[in-house]
Protein backbone atom coordinates (compact mmCIF):
# COMPACT_ATOMS: atom_id res chain seq x y z
CA UNK A 1 0.00 0.00 0.00
CA UNK A 2 1.14 3.75 -0.39
CA UNK A 3 2.69 5.79 2.49
CA UNK A 4 0.18 6.99 4.86
CA UNK A 5 0.96 10.07 4.14
CA UNK A 6 0.49 10.11 0.60
CA UNK A 7 -2.30 11.98 -1.26
CA UNK A 8 -5.29 8.80 -2.04
CA UNK A 9 -6.33 8.21 -5.37
CA UNK A 10 -9.82 10.00 -5.07
CA UNK A 11 -12.53 9.09 -7.71
CA UNK A 12 -16.60 8.81 -8.20
CA UNK A 13 -18.32 6.19 -9.69
CA UNK A 14 -22.09 4.35 -8.71
CA UNK A 15 -22.29 1.43 -6.60
CA UNK A 16 -23.93 -1.57 -8.23
CA UNK A 17 -25.23 -4.82 -7.33
CA UNK A 18 -24.47 -8.13 -8.76
CA UNK A 19 -26.88 -11.14 -8.17
CA UNK A 20 -26.09 -14.35 -9.07
CA UNK A 21 -28.65 -16.82 -11.45
CA UNK A 22 -30.94 -18.96 -8.73
CA UNK A 23 -30.42 -21.30 -6.61
CA UNK A 24 -27.70 -18.75 -5.26
CA UNK A 25 -29.23 -16.48 -2.62
CA UNK A 26 -26.73 -14.07 -2.36
CA UNK A 27 -25.49 -10.79 -4.10
CA UNK A 28 -23.07 -8.51 -4.13
CA UNK A 29 -21.93 -4.71 -4.38
CA UNK A 30 -19.19 -3.29 -6.11
CA UNK A 31 -18.34 0.28 -7.20
CA UNK A 32 -16.17 -0.37 -11.11
CA UNK A 33 -13.04 1.98 -11.15
CA UNK A 34 -11.56 3.30 -14.58
CA UNK A 35 -9.52 5.79 -15.43
CA UNK A 36 -6.33 6.95 -13.77
CA UNK A 37 -6.89 5.16 -10.35
CA UNK A 38 -7.48 2.27 -12.72
CA UNK A 39 -3.93 2.77 -14.08
CA UNK A 40 -2.40 3.61 -10.41
CA UNK A 41 -3.73 0.08 -9.60
CA UNK A 42 -2.34 -1.39 -12.62
CA UNK A 43 1.09 -0.52 -12.23
CA UNK A 44 1.18 -1.41 -8.76
CA UNK A 45 -0.10 -4.66 -9.60
CA UNK A 46 2.89 -5.44 -11.91
CA UNK A 47 5.14 -3.94 -9.27
CA UNK A 48 3.70 -6.89 -7.14
CA UNK A 49 4.13 -9.33 -9.28
CA UNK A 50 7.84 -7.89 -10.31
CA UNK A 51 8.57 -8.74 -6.87
CA UNK A 52 7.04 -12.37 -6.08
CA UNK A 53 4.40 -10.78 -4.26
CA UNK A 54 0.99 -11.06 -6.56
CA UNK A 55 -1.72 -11.88 -5.37
CA UNK A 56 -4.55 -14.53 -6.86
CA UNK A 57 -6.74 -13.21 -9.25
CA UNK A 58 -4.75 -10.35 -9.84
CA UNK A 59 -6.22 -9.23 -6.52
CA UNK A 60 -4.65 -5.36 -5.59
CA UNK A 61 -4.90 -4.72 -1.47
CA UNK A 62 -6.25 -1.38 -0.76
CA UNK A 63 -7.92 0.80 1.78
CA UNK A 64 -10.46 2.38 0.46
CA UNK A 65 -12.96 5.42 1.98
CA UNK A 66 -16.46 6.24 1.35
CA UNK A 67 -18.35 8.79 2.89
CA UNK A 68 -16.21 8.98 6.06
CA UNK A 69 -15.94 5.02 6.07
CA UNK A 70 -12.84 3.58 6.21
CA UNK A 71 -12.38 -0.13 5.06
CA UNK A 72 -9.58 -2.38 3.94
CA UNK A 73 -10.17 -4.87 1.22
CA UNK A 74 -8.60 -6.35 -2.47
CA UNK A 75 -9.64 -5.16 -5.98
CA UNK A 76 -9.99 -7.05 -9.17
CA UNK A 77 -9.04 -6.61 -12.33
CA UNK A 78 -11.90 -6.93 -15.23
CA UNK A 79 -11.39 -8.24 -18.05
CA UNK A 80 -12.47 -5.41 -20.15
CA UNK A 81 -9.91 -3.11 -18.31
CA UNK A 82 -10.62 -1.20 -14.64
CA UNK A 83 -11.20 -2.87 -11.59
CA UNK A 84 -14.11 -3.85 -8.97
CA UNK A 85 -14.26 -2.64 -5.52
CA UNK A 86 -16.23 -4.74 -2.93
CA UNK A 87 -18.35 -2.81 -0.41
CA UNK A 88 -19.80 -5.11 2.48
CA UNK A 89 -22.94 -4.81 4.00
CA UNK A 90 -21.67 -3.47 7.37
CA UNK A 91 -19.85 -0.08 5.37
CA UNK A 92 -22.72 0.46 3.16
CA UNK A 93 -25.14 0.27 6.40
CA UNK A 94 -22.36 2.50 8.43
CA UNK A 95 -21.99 4.46 5.09
CA UNK A 96 -25.81 5.13 4.87
CA UNK A 97 -25.30 3.70 0.86
CA UNK A 98 -27.50 2.28 -1.53
CA UNK A 99 -27.16 0.79 -4.83
CA UNK A 100 -27.20 3.23 -7.76
CA UNK A 101 -25.90 5.85 -5.10
CA UNK A 102 -23.26 7.78 -6.49
CA UNK A 103 -20.11 7.85 -4.33
CA UNK A 104 -16.81 9.46 -3.98
CA UNK A 105 -13.80 7.24 -3.23
CA UNK A 106 -10.53 7.52 -1.71
CA UNK A 107 -7.76 4.71 -2.13
CA UNK A 108 -4.75 3.94 -0.66
CA UNK A 109 -2.79 1.37 -2.92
Amino acid sequence: MSAPDSPPLLLEAELWRWTPEPPAKASWHFVTITGAAADAIRARAFELRAMGAGRGFGSVRVRATIRGVAFDTSVFPQKAGGYLLPVKAEVRRKAGLAEGDRVEIGLRV
